[in-house]
């Protein structure tokens, strides 16, 4: 495998739908598990119609631009096209996670996982639309390219999470190849290795004929995806996550019933499962936690940390509304000799630190270095975020309706709150 690091890299990604939850609403959450120094920024971007012919880059490549393109809102690494996981303003959410499969891996430059995250949110107006963009994308592109700031090639597979107000799609891939579970209850989680066994509700048209001319499928009995398509020896990032897997799993079956927002965030925090990571090479770089009520009528919110370590960051409140006010804070810098941009690229580094990430990061120094204080600050931020989860609540409860200018100002408003606490 191609750049191999010596620690696992690891992404978790949930969903719960009712009856699994506490209130009739999807809810969605994903960490992304990046190298340890990498930038997550936050990226607002209004939706959009585009001339025929219009073209867009993506991180390495430029494809053909949709007539129409739905507002999103992205959780992203700082030095790339895509995303990591976002939210469009239909209510679709979607992650992905990086996984090694028999399927040669692409070190051609080609569409990233990360860029199929942004592309089949800001196309599909629904879970299913923006799988069907993907899978397009991805049999008529492929996937490839390096999918880390690094000149040594970092190359993987990927799986997605797509969920809207009504349901939930697993999709998952090697190479051009995919196949997809429908998810309409209960509670699934995806970590970086295949899951996708018998219960297949669409999939690549020559995904089985694929594998029997490998040899790796008889043609008779069942097919399961995962089995036929995971190297029979995983590498080190897939055997550490099949643990996470099943940790995910029984947190979500604890509290099957009564899942919330909180539920996830608390999920997202746990460290001793592994799921909130923080390594020497990788950690918890970003996460995400979306609330999508089943009734229309009610707005989706969805809550970004835009710093690493969400046990030791706030979850913000994001809502789709017009005007939405720019939050330069948590956007990185831009440099016009971007060694990411660059051929060949990635030949040095640049500081891509956010003012909110750079006064969290002096944080995190001082919750280490003075645990009187940094307890004292925790707590602080604790407080914060639980404010913005009430009013939330309220919200979503569909008890209080705040006017539009609010709303548009509820994500800005909140990272101005939380920098406050970090002068």
């Amino acid at each position: 495998m191609a750049g191999q690091a010596p620690e696992p890299s690891s992404c978790d990604c949930f969903v719960a739908l009712p009856p699994h939850t506490a209130s009739p609403a999807v809810i969605f959450g994903k960490n992304a598990d990046r190298p340890r120094h990498e930038v997550q920024e936050i990226v607002y971007v209004p939706a959009a119609t585009h001339r025929p012919g219009d073209k867009v880059q993506c991180t390495y490549l430029e494809i053909e631009q949709a007539e129409r393109t739905h507002a999103v809102v992205l959780s992203r690494p700082a030095w790339l096209w895509g995303a990591e996981m976002g939210a469009n303003d239909c209510g679709v959410c979607v992650g992905n996670e990086g996984v090694w499969t028999r399927e040669p891996l692409g070190e051609a430059e080609a569409l990233l996982g990360m860029d199929l995250v942004r592309l089949g949110l800001e196309r599909g107006g629904s879970a299913r639309e923006a799988l069907e963009v993907i899978t397009a994308l991805l049999e008529r592109y492929g996937q490839g390219g390096s999918c880390k700031e690094e000149p040594v090639p970092f190359v993987y597979h990927n799986t997605f999470l797509l969920a809207d107000r009504t349901e939930a799609w697993v999709l998952e891939t090697a190479g051009r190849y995919w196949a997809a579970q429908r998810i309409r209850e209960g509670s699934r989680n995806i970590s970086n290795q295949l899951s996708i066994g018998s219960d297949i509700a669409a999939e690549h048209p020559g995904l089985r004929e694929r594998a029997r001319s490998r040899g790796w499928w008889s043609g008779d009995g069942e097919f399961v995806f995962a089995e036929v398509f995971s190297l029979e020896k995983q590498p080190p990032r897939m055997e550490a996550a099949k643990a996470r897997f099943q940790a995910g799993k029984e947190l979500l079956r604890q509290h099957a019933g009564h899942i919330t927002a909180e539920t996830l965030m608390s999920i997202l925090r746990d460290k001793e499962s592994g799921i909130c990571v923080d390594t020497e090479g990788f950690r918890t770089a970003g996460s995400m936690v979306s609330v999508l009520p089943r009734d229309p009528a009610l707005p989706c919110v969805h809550f970004f940390t835009a710093t690493p370590d969400p046990s030791r960051s706030v979850f913000k409140p994001f809502v789709f509304v017009a005007g939405i006010k720019p939050v330069p804070q948590v956007r990185s810098p831009t440099f016009l000799q971007d060694p990411a941009k660059q051929i060949p690229r990635f030949q040095s580094s640049v500081d891509r630190r956010h003012e909110l990430y750079r006064r969290h990061q002096a944080a995190l120094e001082l919750m280490e270095q003075d645990q009187e204080r940094g307890q004292k600050l925790l707590e602080t931020l604790q407080e914060l975020e639980k404010q913005g989860l009430e009013g939330m609540k309220e919200l979503l409860e569909g008890t209080v309706t705040p006017c539009p200018e609010e709303l548009a100002d509820l994500f800005f408003d909140c990272v101005e709150a939380e920098m406050k606490f970090y002068t």
